[in-house]
């Protein structure tokens, strides 16, 4: 459904920094997006953001990092317009671009000219998953398209990640931790230096997700960082989480 005929939501994250116009149905933001932000590193500058829907995962990045500019790829053509026009809604279109393309097709002869092969120091991967072997598929095209998924599609957008990034490139993504062991397999072809951040609803609850960072030409053994609560036994959103979701800080 076009984007223009679609019922859609203005809903403000990061504590009212960043405000996305986004669909009232499908796969709409959500943590994933803002956290995997805030687990870049500020120090870049050339940023990528893989399958960016709205935009939310790199848009997040540039309010935080107002030196950097990213380019926002998204293979559907509605959410890509939606990602353009949260980038001028919030003031960042200087900033960034919106490409409509397919992932497997960036850095690669016919694919598109941005971004340029090794031009980014940067890659937010925010990939689809939940395999189908597994989970059964959502009645919303958009929602499956976002959380559908495997093991190939992983590494592929790890390869994609590899073309886009120069030397010393940091990709930095967010997964499932059932996905560790094709994670670790789909970056032993090219990265190292891998720190992996556990997030947990709870304290007492095993991960819900892995945020997971990685250089381009390292071979660095993997670290695991302590790992991130986002809500206390009472509910309450731990200060922690605070920082990161509210008030737009960085994940260190």
């Amino acid at each position: 459904m076009p984007a223009e005929a679609a019922a859609l939501s203005t809903d403000s994250v990061l504590g009212g920094r960043l405000t996305l116009r986004q669909m009232v149905s499908g796969h709409r933001v959500g943590h994933d997006a803002l956290l995997l932000a805030a687990f870049a590193p500020a120090d870049r500058r050339t940023a990528v953001d893989l399958g960016t829907g709205v935009g939310s995962a790199g848009l997040a990045f540039l309010a935080r990092v107002p030196e950097a500019r990213a380019t926002l790829v998204e293979i559907d053509p509605a959410l890509a317009a939606l990602a353009a026009e949260n980038a001028a809604l919030n003031g960042l279109d200087g900033r960034a671009q919106v490409v409509t393309a397919d992932v497997a097709t960036l850095g690669r002869p016919a694919g598109p000219d941005a971004p340029g092969k090794g031009a980014a120091d940067l890659v937010l991967a925010n990939p689809p998953f939940n395999a189908d072997t597994r989970h059964r598929t959502s009645p919303d095209e958009a929602r499956a398209r976002a959380h559908m998924a495997d093991a190939d599609l992983l590494a592929e957008w790890v390869r994609a990640a590899d073309r886009c990034l120069g030397a010393k490139g940091v990709l930095c993504l967010i997964h499932r931790p059932e996905a560790l062991a094709d994670i670790l397999a789909a970056l032993a072809k090219g990265f190292g230096a891998i720190e992996i951040l556990p997030v947990h609803p709870r304290a007492d609850r095993p991960a819900v997700r892995l945020l997971v960072r990685a250089v381009k030409g390292r071979r660095t053994p993997p670290a695991l960082l302590p790992g991130l609560v986002l809500a206390g036994a009472d509910g309450v959103p731990t200060p922690q989480a605070e920082a990161v979701l509210r008030d737009g800080g960085a994940l260190r």
